[in-house]
Protein backbone atom coordinates (compact mmCIF):
# COMPACT_ATOMS: atom_id res chain seq x y z
CA UNK A 1 0.00 0.00 0.00
CA UNK A 2 2.63 2.45 0.73
CA UNK A 3 4.57 1.74 -2.43
CA UNK A 4 1.72 2.31 -4.86
CA UNK A 5 0.35 5.38 -2.67
CA UNK A 6 3.89 6.38 -2.77
CA UNK A 7 4.22 6.19 -6.75
CA UNK A 8 1.42 7.98 -7.35
CA UNK A 9 2.16 10.77 -5.39
CA UNK A 10 5.58 11.31 -6.79
CA UNK A 11 3.72 11.34 -10.34
CA UNK A 12 1.16 14.15 -8.74
CA UNK A 13 4.04 16.21 -7.50
CA UNK A 14 6.72 15.84 -10.80
CA UNK A 15 3.63 16.54 -12.83
CA UNK A 16 3.30 19.78 -10.18
CA UNK A 17 6.39 20.65 -10.47
CA UNK A 18 6.75 20.42 -14.04
CA UNK A 19 3.65 22.96 -14.18
CA UNK A 20 5.73 25.53 -11.36
CA UNK A 21 8.63 25.29 -13.72
CA UNK A 22 6.89 26.04 -16.99
CA UNK A 23 5.00 28.94 -15.14
CA UNK A 24 8.07 30.19 -13.98
CA UNK A 25 9.77 29.87 -17.41
CA UNK A 26 12.20 27.17 -17.44
CA UNK A 27 14.61 26.53 -20.10
CA UNK A 28 12.82 23.65 -22.28
CA UNK A 29 15.80 21.77 -22.00
CA UNK A 30 16.59 21.64 -18.61
CA UNK A 31 12.82 21.06 -17.78
CA UNK A 32 12.38 17.41 -18.65
CA UNK A 33 15.92 16.74 -16.99
CA UNK A 34 15.29 18.12 -14.09
CA UNK A 35 11.62 16.53 -14.09
CA UNK A 36 13.57 13.11 -14.40
CA UNK A 37 16.53 13.64 -11.76
CA UNK A 38 13.92 14.71 -9.09
CA UNK A 39 11.36 11.70 -10.38
CA UNK A 40 14.21 8.92 -9.81
CA UNK A 41 15.74 10.52 -6.03
CA UNK A 42 12.07 9.71 -5.08
CA UNK A 43 11.51 6.65 -6.31
CA UNK A 44 14.85 5.62 -4.48
CA UNK A 45 13.89 7.48 -1.27
CA UNK A 46 10.87 5.25 -1.37
CA UNK A 47 12.04 2.18 -2.59
CA UNK A 48 14.60 2.49 0.69
CA UNK A 49 11.99 3.00 3.06
CA UNK A 50 9.38 -0.16 1.28
CA UNK A 51 12.53 -1.99 1.98
CA UNK A 52 12.91 -0.87 5.30
CA UNK A 53 9.38 -1.80 6.82
CA UNK A 54 9.97 -5.47 5.41
CA UNK A 55 12.56 -5.74 7.84
CA UNK A 56 14.84 -5.57 5.73
CA UNK A 57 17.97 -4.10 7.09
CA UNK A 58 19.34 -0.61 5.06
CA UNK A 59 22.31 0.36 6.17
CA UNK A 60 24.40 -1.75 4.31
CA UNK A 61 22.01 -0.91 1.43
CA UNK A 62 22.31 3.05 2.13
CA UNK A 63 26.66 2.69 2.44
CA UNK A 64 26.95 0.49 -1.04
CA UNK A 65 24.66 3.20 -2.75
CA UNK A 66 27.35 5.74 -1.38
CA UNK A 67 29.60 4.30 -1.76
CA UNK A 68 28.64 4.08 -5.62
CA UNK A 69 27.97 7.56 -5.97
CA UNK A 70 31.11 8.85 -4.67
CA UNK A 71 32.94 6.73 -6.85
CA UNK A 72 30.96 8.00 -9.81
CA UNK A 73 30.98 11.49 -8.74
CA UNK A 74 34.84 10.91 -9.17
CA UNK A 75 35.06 9.18 -12.11
CA UNK A 76 32.50 12.04 -14.00
CA UNK A 77 33.77 14.88 -12.30
CA UNK A 78 34.68 16.74 -15.43
CA UNK A 79 31.06 15.85 -16.85
CA UNK A 80 29.48 16.61 -13.57
CA UNK A 81 31.01 20.24 -13.97
CA UNK A 82 29.50 20.76 -17.13
CA UNK A 83 26.29 19.75 -16.14
CA UNK A 84 26.47 21.97 -13.57
CA UNK A 85 27.40 24.93 -15.63
CA UNK A 86 24.63 24.28 -18.33
CA UNK A 87 22.25 23.96 -15.06
CA UNK A 88 23.59 27.33 -14.62
CA UNK A 89 23.62 28.74 -17.99
CA UNK A 90 20.16 27.59 -18.44
CA UNK A 91 18.49 29.09 -15.20
CA UNK A 92 20.79 32.80 -15.66
CA UNK A 93 21.14 32.86 -19.70
CA UNK A 94 24.24 34.83 -19.77
CA UNK A 95 23.05 34.60 -23.47
CA UNK A 96 20.49 32.79 -25.95
CA UNK A 97 20.44 31.06 -28.98
CA UNK A 98 21.12 33.64 -32.06
CA UNK A 99 23.16 35.53 -30.10
CA UNK A 100 27.48 36.51 -30.96
CA UNK A 101 29.33 36.05 -27.90
CA UNK A 102 33.40 35.47 -27.70
CA UNK A 103 34.47 32.85 -25.06
CA UNK A 104 37.39 30.73 -24.31
CA UNK A 105 39.05 31.96 -27.43
CA UNK A 106 36.63 31.34 -29.82
CA UNK A 107 33.75 33.35 -31.15
CA UNK A 108 30.76 32.58 -32.99
CA UNK A 109 26.59 32.74 -33.03
CA UNK A 110 25.16 30.37 -30.41
CA UNK A 111 23.47 27.43 -31.98
CA UNK A 112 22.63 25.41 -29.55
CA UNK A 113 22.39 25.58 -25.66
CA UNK A 114 22.80 21.47 -24.29
CA UNK A 115 23.12 20.25 -20.65
CA UNK A 116 26.78 19.54 -20.82
CA UNK A 117 27.81 21.87 -23.72
CA UNK A 118 27.20 24.88 -25.99
CA UNK A 119 27.80 25.26 -29.97
CA UNK A 120 28.63 27.77 -31.60
CA UNK A 121 28.57 28.30 -35.64
CA UNK A 122 31.06 30.58 -37.21
CA UNK A 123 30.85 32.74 -40.23
CA UNK A 124 32.86 30.13 -41.88
CA UNK A 125 30.32 27.40 -41.23
CA UNK A 126 32.35 26.04 -38.52
CA UNK A 127 30.91 24.37 -35.73
CA UNK A 128 32.52 25.14 -32.45
CA UNK A 129 31.73 23.28 -28.67
CA UNK A 130 32.25 24.76 -26.04
CA UNK A 131 31.88 22.73 -22.33
CA UNK A 132 29.69 24.44 -20.23
CA UNK A 133 31.55 23.60 -17.02
CA UNK A 134 34.29 26.19 -18.53
CA UNK A 135 31.87 28.43 -20.17
CA UNK A 136 30.45 29.08 -17.00
CA UNK A 137 32.59 29.75 -14.66
CA UNK A 138 35.10 31.98 -17.44
CA UNK A 139 34.96 35.33 -19.21
CA UNK A 140 32.48 35.55 -21.58
CA UNK A 141 31.74 38.42 -24.01
CA UNK A 142 27.92 38.63 -25.31
CA UNK A 143 27.51 41.46 -28.48
CA UNK A 144 24.32 40.71 -29.13
CA UNK A 145 22.95 41.76 -25.28
CA UNK A 146 22.27 45.97 -26.62
CA UNK A 147 20.80 46.81 -29.79
CA UNK A 148 23.43 49.41 -30.32
CA UNK A 149 27.26 49.13 -30.86
CA UNK A 150 29.94 51.45 -31.64
CA UNK A 151 32.57 51.15 -34.17
CA UNK A 152 35.58 52.35 -33.20
CA UNK A 153 38.32 53.39 -36.14
CA UNK A 154 41.82 55.07 -36.48
CA UNK A 155 42.83 56.73 -39.89
CA UNK A 156 46.67 58.25 -40.51
CA UNK A 157 46.87 61.26 -42.23
CA UNK A 158 50.13 62.71 -43.45
CA UNK A 159 51.62 65.79 -41.19
CA UNK A 160 50.89 68.17 -44.60
CA UNK A 161 47.18 67.72 -44.99
CA UNK A 162 44.75 70.33 -42.98
CA UNK A 163 43.63 68.47 -40.05
CA UNK A 164 39.87 70.85 -40.77
CA UNK A 165 39.67 69.67 -44.07
CA UNK A 166 40.20 66.20 -43.06
CA UNK A 167 38.00 66.92 -40.64
CA UNK A 168 35.33 67.82 -42.85
CA UNK A 169 35.97 64.91 -45.70
CA UNK A 170 35.66 62.55 -42.65
CA UNK A 171 32.15 63.86 -42.00
CA UNK A 172 30.96 63.95 -45.24
CA UNK A 173 31.60 60.09 -45.56
CA UNK A 174 29.95 59.96 -42.57
CA UNK A 175 26.95 62.58 -43.45
CA UNK A 176 26.38 60.12 -46.43
CA UNK A 177 25.75 56.70 -44.49
CA UNK A 178 22.44 56.30 -43.52
CA UNK A 179 23.42 53.47 -41.18
CA UNK A 180 25.38 55.44 -38.74
CA UNK A 181 22.79 56.83 -35.99
CA UNK A 182 22.73 60.06 -35.28
CA UNK A 183 22.27 59.87 -32.00
CA UNK A 184 24.39 59.45 -30.14
CA UNK A 185 26.21 61.56 -32.31
CA UNK A 186 29.51 60.32 -34.45
CA UNK A 187 33.07 61.82 -32.60
CA UNK A 188 36.22 62.79 -35.05
CA UNK A 189 38.68 62.95 -32.86
CA UNK A 190 42.44 63.70 -33.51
CA UNK A 191 43.98 61.07 -31.43
CA UNK A 192 47.90 61.35 -31.80
CA UNK A 193 50.90 62.38 -33.52
CA UNK A 194 52.49 59.52 -34.76
CA UNK A 195 56.22 59.33 -36.10
CA UNK A 196 54.54 59.29 -39.68
CA UNK A 197 50.86 60.53 -39.81
CA UNK A 198 48.39 62.74 -37.45
CA UNK A 199 45.84 59.67 -36.37
CA UNK A 200 42.22 60.76 -36.31
CA UNK A 201 40.12 57.97 -34.26
CA UNK A 202 36.33 57.69 -35.42
CA UNK A 203 33.62 56.83 -32.73
CA UNK A 204 30.29 55.76 -34.78
CA UNK A 205 27.02 54.45 -33.16
CA UNK A 206 25.28 51.65 -35.38
CA UNK A 207 22.51 49.48 -35.13
CA UNK A 208 23.88 45.89 -33.58
CA UNK A 209 23.15 44.32 -36.95
CA UNK A 210 25.00 46.71 -39.06
CA UNK A 211 28.39 46.76 -37.08
CA UNK A 212 30.41 44.88 -39.76
CA UNK A 213 28.51 46.55 -43.30
CA UNK A 214 29.38 50.13 -41.80
CA UNK A 215 32.96 48.96 -40.17
CA UNK A 216 33.91 47.79 -44.16
CA UNK A 217 32.34 49.94 -46.21
CA UNK A 218 33.43 52.94 -43.95
CA UNK A 219 37.81 51.66 -44.80
CA UNK A 220 36.83 51.38 -48.78
CA UNK A 221 34.91 54.81 -48.64
CA UNK A 222 38.33 56.81 -46.94
CA UNK A 223 40.54 55.38 -48.98
CA UNK A 224 38.68 56.50 -51.99
CA UNK A 225 37.57 59.89 -51.16
CA UNK A 226 40.96 60.24 -49.39
CA UNK A 227 42.42 59.84 -53.20
CA UNK A 228 40.46 62.20 -54.48
CA UNK A 229 41.01 64.77 -51.78
CA UNK A 230 44.17 64.46 -52.47
CA UNK A 231 44.87 63.43 -48.41
CA UNK A 232 48.12 61.16 -48.26
CA UNK A 233 47.70 58.13 -45.78
CA UNK A 234 51.29 57.74 -44.82
CA UNK A 235 53.23 54.29 -44.40
CA UNK A 236 56.54 53.63 -42.12
CA UNK A 237 59.56 54.45 -44.48
CA UNK A 238 62.90 54.48 -44.14
CA UNK A 239 65.88 56.43 -45.52
CA UNK A 240 69.18 54.64 -45.92
CA UNK A 241 72.37 56.89 -46.56
CA UNK A 242 75.44 55.02 -47.60
CA UNK A 243 78.79 56.98 -46.71
CA UNK A 244 82.15 56.52 -49.06
CA UNK A 245 84.95 55.63 -47.04
CA UNK A 246 88.11 57.73 -48.46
Amino acid sequence: AVLVVGLILIKWATKTINKIMTNRGVDESLRPFLIALIGVVLKVMLAVSVIQMLGVATTSFIAVIGAAGLAIGLALSGTLQNFAGGIIILLLKPFHVGDWIEAQGHSGTVSEVQIFMTILKTPDNRTIILPNGALSTGALVNYSTEPRRRVDMVFGAGYDADVDHVKATLQGIIDRDERILKDPAPAILLSGLADSSVNFTLRLWVENGDYWGVHFAFHENVKKVFDREKIGIPFPQMDVHLHKDA
